[in-house]
């Protein structure tokens, strides 16, 4: 698999399936998760209301998708990251689980391309520096027969500079 660094908005990256560092509620939120769903449309939220109402709240690190309405990728793979509550060995084993079953799912989906944010490093308040190479460490030994391409989309200097680092770019 072939990964890639972006800085920009997520909302507006060509993949097959973009990552949603969602809420629980599945109902929208700040962040990357107003973004997509502002951007996206009232499709998006329908599916999520449908997902719900049929399995109750999404989980932290499992993930859930939807199409992607007006954006320009097919599919939204939301996932629940974990709260930074400094219980550093659970909730990084919880943000390695929102990766990787990201990937499961586009995997089952056949996506070739995937776009993550920083999951949990916004409101979450996950540190950036782990966040980060949890995030890497994942995507790198998941191995995949339909993922060609994977886009880290950072929003800010400091996560882009922490996955140059990670990646050696």
């Amino acid at each position: 698999m072939k990964i890639e660094l972006i800085k920009g908005d997520i909302t507006k990256i060509q993949a097959d399936a973009i990552v949603n560092a969602a809420n629980s509620s599945l109902l929208g939120g700040g962040g990357v998760d107003g973004a997509i769903h502002r951007v996206g449309g009232s499709q998006i939220l329908e599916e999520c209301v449908a997902i719900k109402n049929r399995q109750g709240k999404c989980k932290t690190g499992e993930a859930v998708v939807t199409n992607a309405g007006n954006l320009p990728a097919k599919y939204v793979i939301h996932t629940v990251g974990p709260v930074w509550n400094g219980h550093e060995e659970k909730e990084s084993i919880l943000l390695a689980n929102c990766y990787h079953n990201s990937l499961n799912l586009a995997e089952s989906l056949g996506v070739k391309t995937i776009a993550f944010p920083n999951i949990s490093t916004g409101v979450y308040r996950f540190p950036k520096e782990l966040a980060g190479k949890i995030a890497v460490d994942e995507v790198r030994k998941f191995h995949s027969d339909s993922i060609d391409k994977v886009i880290f989309v950072c929003f800010d200097d400091e996560n882009e500079n922490i996955y140059k680092d990670l990646l050696q770019l």
